[in-house]
């Protein structure tokens, strides 16, 4: 779901591709019935950009009641809506490519398609906070809405990938690293992340140089996808609804994705190659993707009919908390690294002390298992 057309006009107008979705999802309760269907069970689904309007749907409150639950495949949550100012500065610069005013319709009648077009694809594809709805930003920035739907939330191991080995097809030297996240981040959160332990320099197997490359994918993946996505997946929780969080850590290199060639390196899932997987059409798949394109059309089955992705048979797929959530490793047995700053400490239990590694990864070793901890005293 990708809307050129649909999120300017000339005369200011806005989130006109979110109507058109309302608007397809009324017809959609109206007709369903017709063909055995439920209007009640209408799961709304997208994938990148697509979820980004799914998510839009979500900060809808008029269209709550057009749809039961939604799916968001590895939206960048991360970019958020944009702001009334934003949008201002967009549409200024907008009527000046197609050189119309705000109400001169006999100028907007004379332009082509492509006009319009061209015009649009200079600008991000993105839903505006103010328009036909005011949204809520579903993000950190406001106040949290109430909500009580079920919601899937997905990324892919590598999500980054495609973009940064796209970009930069030659290795780059480690020195290369403070500075493209300066570009993006600004020297004080740059500082941030250099000096987290979560972005290390890659070792090298033959002592040259690290590759820059491997560090920055790691970052625009936990950046734009999963932190932004799993932070959502907590406030979802905390006001009301529900979670399913996932990462594939297994895919099918879309069409497009070969050539990049980290895309195609064993074990890498990029950006896009979920889909096949989802949709099943894989093309000559392994055995592994055949049992994961299986799992999923019956996880997905579940979801749209129950709100939950658990299938008798299946590996168990724990509901995110307001403190935890518990993304689930799909086509491997895991388990999802946590990444930057998101681990949680879990209290004790009767039998497990659940000892957390401080300024490291872990594990925590057991050994004697029992050692006692004693309280300083005013001489030891």
């Amino acid at each position: 779901m990708c809307c050129p057309l649909g999120f300017m006009a000339p005369d200011g107008t806005t989130n006109l591709a979110l109507k058109d979705i309302v608007n397809a999802l009324k017809f959609l309760n109206k007709v369903t019935p017709a063909f055995g269907g439920s209007s009640s069970k209408i799961t709304v689904a997208g994938q990148s950009s697509g979820a980004t309007m799914i998510r839009a749907l979500l900060a809808v409150p008029s269209a709550s009641s057009l749809f039961k639950s939604a799916i968001l495949q590895s939206d960048p949550m991360d970019y958020g809506f944009l702001s009334p100012t934003t949008q201002q500065t967009l549409q200024s610069n907008f009527n000046g490519l197609i050189s119309c005013g705000a109400t001169n319709h006999t100028c907007w009648n004379s332009l082509s398609l492509t006009d319009i077009v061209d015009a649009q694809n200079t600008f991000p594809y993105a839903p505006f906070k103010m328009g036909h709805w005011s949204l809520s930003p579903l993000d950190s920035t406001a106040a949290f809405p109430s909500v009580s739907k079920s919601v899937m939330v997905t990324t892919v191991l590598n999500e980054a990938g495609l973009a940064i080995y796209g970009s930069f097809p030659d290795p780059l030297p480690s020195s290369a690293f403070d500075p493209a996240c300066q570009a993006t981040f600004g020297a004080n959160r740059t500082a941030v992340v250099v000096d987290s332990p979560y972005y290390p320099p890659a070792p090298s197997i033959d002592g040259s140089d690290p590759d820059a490359r491997i560090q920055l994918q790691s970052v625009g993946t936990d950046y734009l996808w999963k932190c932004s996505g799993w932070t959502l997946a907590r406030n979802w929780v905390q006001n009301g609804g529900q979670v399913y969080v996932g990462e594939y850590q297994l895919g099918a290199s879309y069409p497009g994705n070969s050539a990049v060639s980290y895309c195609t390196e064993p074990g890498v899932v990029c950006h896009q190659d979920d889909i096949e997987i989802v949709f099943g059409t894989v093309p000559s798949p392994t055995a592994a993707q055949s049992a994961l394109v299986t799992e999923m059309q019956q996880r997905y089955k579940a979801f749209m009919t129950t709100g939950n992705p658990n299938v008798a048979g299946l590996a168990t797929w724990t509901a995110a908390t307001s403190s935890n959530v518990n993304a689930f490793p799909l086509g491997s047995t895991g388990p999802v690294v946590v990444g930057a700053g998101l681990a949680t400490w879990t209290a004790a239990t009767s039998s497990n002390v659940n000892a957390f590694p401080l300024g490291s990864t872990g594990p925590v070793v057991v050994g004697a298992g029992l050692a006692t901890w004693t309280a300083a005293t005013s001489s030891n």
